[in-house]
């Protein structure tokens, strides 16, 4: 497995990287604080071709291979893990699952404004009483003539503001379990769709967050996505691309705790030496350092499996999205201890490092989880267990 980067993947790094510190790092933290991305940022960031990712050139895309693809999100979150989220997007749930499944007319209609900033889309597949088992999901569909109706709620869906259509799921018979799940494109603006989002969240506020609710929607047959009862192969055909993402993105975040730790650790003054003399500060360090190569060399094998075909990588995606994001934990927690009560003053981002880390264990699929999927794919159980 090689490992080193291309002068063309690095070129798209710097780019990324310059875009980051041009646009993103002035207005960072007014972001957090408002709780809001603007929308021209998104948009000048896709036409420097950012949110493409692994769409192909034949939908607006810039068919980007894996490891590509995670340095630039990569790159962004060492500034802005909230907008890597926005770029990574169409390459996950959102946009994978129509380039999968969907028609031509839909990867055209949908797709390809997607990449370019131009009508984006969002996913909604969590459910109040259903997160991690998304098999049990309790929104119905109903035949109605050529369409379909549409009833029930989803929760934690992201992107609610900026969202023109979401790709959500619904059930023709609980009792069918997943062969009963359908997966369509329903836009924001059609009756009966509703956005309620949570406001003054702990961590990830700039992304807005919160209900979808779906009151008799009217969904026209074209936009079925697949077939009747694909759905669960449609949520779950980008779980190793939105796993790989939060992966990128909590390797971006450690590389910033890391990189303030050490800066501040030299400047601060206690009983006259800088804190960065003291053995139990350079620990706390070195775990950082130790922790961000193996988290960082994890998520870049999991890249590359990608791209040497591999359809499916179920407990690699599951090793690095878990490790990277509990190494973040770790770090935004040695972040917060080495700077003390400058930690709580949002003057400082690890204030923010601290305060997303936690959730970063919990989106893609809690950590617990993952744990699970890990043991059951070692121990030869996974088949036991299908509607994970």
């Amino acid at each position: 497995m090689d490992l080193s980067f291309s002068q063309e993947q690095l070129s798209l790094a710097r780019t990324a990287r310059d875009f980051a510190e041009r646009e993103l790092a002035p207005r960072v933290q007014q972001n957090d604080e408002q709780e809001h991305v603007p929308r021209e940022l998104i948009a000048r960031a896709a036409a420097l071709g950012l949110m493409e990712g692994v769409i192909p050139e034949e939908y607006g895309g810039s068919g980007l291979d894996y490891v590509s693809f995670t340095l630039i999100i990569e790159e962004i979150a060492k500034v802005d893990q909230i907008f890597a989220t926005l770029m990574s997007f169409p390459s996950g749930l959102a946009g994978a699952g129509i380039l999968r499944f969907g028609s031509d007319e839909q990867k055209r209609r949908y797709l390809v404004p997607f990449v370019r900033g131009e009508r984006l889309g969002g996913a909604g597949v969590t459910e109040p009483g259903s997160g991690t088992d998304v098999a049990a999901m309790r929104t119905t569909v109903t035949r109605d003539g050529g369409d379909y109706v549409v009833n029930g709620a989803k929760a934690w869906i992201s992107n609610l503001d900026h969202a023109d259509w979401f790709l959500t799921f619904g059930t023709l018979d609980p009792s069918l379990g997943r062969r009963g799940i359908c997966a369509f494109i329903i836009e924001k603006e059609w009756p009966g769709v509703e956005v309620h989002p949570v406001k003054n969240k702990t961590g990830f506020r700039p992304i807005v967050t919160g209900e979808l609710r779906l009151n008799d929607v009217r969904v026209p047959r074209e936009n079925l996505v697949g077939k009747e009862g694909e759905g669960f192969a449609v949520a779950m055909c980008a779980v190793e691309n939105g796993r790989l993402a939060v992966a990128a993105r909590a390797c971006g975040v450690t590389a910033s705790c890391l990189a303030e730790s050490s800066r501040y650790a030299r400047e601060r003054i206690v009983f006259e030496r800088p804190i960065a003399e003291y053995q139990l500060i350079q620990s706390k360090i070195a775990d950082m350092v130790v922790g961000l190569e193996t988290a960082r060399a994890l998520t870049y094998r999991l890249a590359w499996l990608k791209d040497q075909g591999l359809e499916r990588c179920r407990k690699e995606s599951s090793m690095a999205k878990m490790y990277a994001t509990d190494v973040l934990m770790r770090s935004a927690t040695d972040a917060a201890q080495i700077f003390g009560a400058y930690s709580a003053s949002p003057e400082y981002p690890v204030s923010r490092y601290f305060r997303d880390a936690k959730f970063f264990q919990i989106v893609e699929g809690t950590n617990e989880l993952h744990r699970l999927l890990i043991a059951e794919e070692e121990l030869g159980l996974r088949q036991t267990r299908p509607t994970r």
